[in-house]
């Protein structure tokens, strides 16, 4: 039995504006009911990525395919397939939420609207706000008010755009609730974040910059290519303590984080406990030895890259 085409994907795409590189050989896939976090910096591509998946851009090179379908030759086929919430603000803020909900539903000629309207007014818990206008909203509230518009036609596949950028923590919370049920449900999801700690709740991850993909795979396996001891280090000032620590022959790369520093010893097992103590004008308040996270892979990652590039 043939598996059914993945749900989404992008395969060594190109795509230059000018002089500018937006997409460099850049390629992953979304499986069916799966979610997958598209993870870069800004200007990596990842918004550039979206719109063609979406028609809205045509590649200069490689394929894009949603359901596969080119989204450009079956652009009206693939339009009632997805839905899309861009980084941007983009409902009525003089409609109600309500009004909202029967705009896009009329738009995209939803039938039996009103039963459609009202599960989701349920799943987004915005019933009591029914009658309150768009622009009235809090910011988290206007993002799941984004999101129900965007699910009104029943689509199979969602694209979010950083859908939690400048949304406080509860509603974050609140809203990855909302995508975990959605993905129960079986829907196939592409989500960019600038947050590694949202990157960790996707089946996979794609690592991008520069409009190519440094890595993709689950988080589990991608923590587990760095092959490294990380040893994170409590101190003040933070800086004084990179700026005496990089460069040591012992150490094979120091990032910051906050208040603490990640250290990378070259032997596995260094606890480089002799350096430490010997750090001057430095206060160490404490070590421990750690699992690489996903940004420390990124960072990594951009390292050797940016290693390769001059050499």
């Amino acid at each position: 039995m043939t598996e059914p085409a993945p749900a989404v994907r992008l395969e060594g795409a190109r795509l230059d504006f000018r002089d500018v590189h937006a997409l460099d050989g850049m390629s992953f896939e979304v499986r069916r009911g799966e979610m997958v976090g598209l993870v870069g910096p800004d200007g990596s591509g990842k918004t550039t990525a979206i719109r063609c998946l979406l028609g809205l851009l045509r590649l200069d090179a490689g394929k894009a395919e949603v359901l596969g379908q080119d989204p450009i030759a079956s652009s009206r086929a693939v339009k009632e397939a997805v839905g899309y919430l861009s980084q941007r603000f983009t409902l009525y803020g003089d409609l109600t939420v309500l009004e909202n909900l029967e705009f896009f539903g009329a738009l995209h000629r939803v039938r039996d609207r009103g039963r459609r309207r009202d599960r989701l007014l349920e799943f987004s818990r915005l019933g009591p706000f029914r009658d309150r206008r768009a622009d009235r909203l809090s910011g988290g509230m206007q993002k799941k008010l984004a999101l129900a518009c965007a699910l009104i036609h029943t689509p199979l596949v969602l694209f979010l755009d950083e859908p939690t950028t400048g949304v406080d923590p509860v509603s974050r919370r609140e809203f990855w609730s909302l995508l975990s049920e959605l993905v129960v449900e079986g829907l196939s999801v592409l989500l960019t974040t600038p947050y590694l700690d949202e990157a960790e709740r996707c089946s996979r991850v794609a690592l991008v910059r520069g409009g190519r993909t440094l890595a993709f795979d689950t988080p589990s396996a991608l923590r587990a290519s760095l092959r490294a001891t990380v040893l994170e280090v409590v101190c003040s000032p933070v800086r004084r303590a990179r700026e005496l620590l990089a460069g040591n022959p012992r150490i094979d790369a120091v990032q910051l984080f906050g208040d603490r520093v990640h250290l990378f010893p070259r032997e596995r097992g260094d606890d480089l406990s002799d350096l430490l103590g010997a750090l001057a004008g430095v206060t160490v308040t404490s070590v421990r030895a750690i699992e690489p996270s996903l940004e420390d892979v990124f960072i990594r990652r951009i390292e050797a890259e940016a290693g390769g590039d001059r050499g």
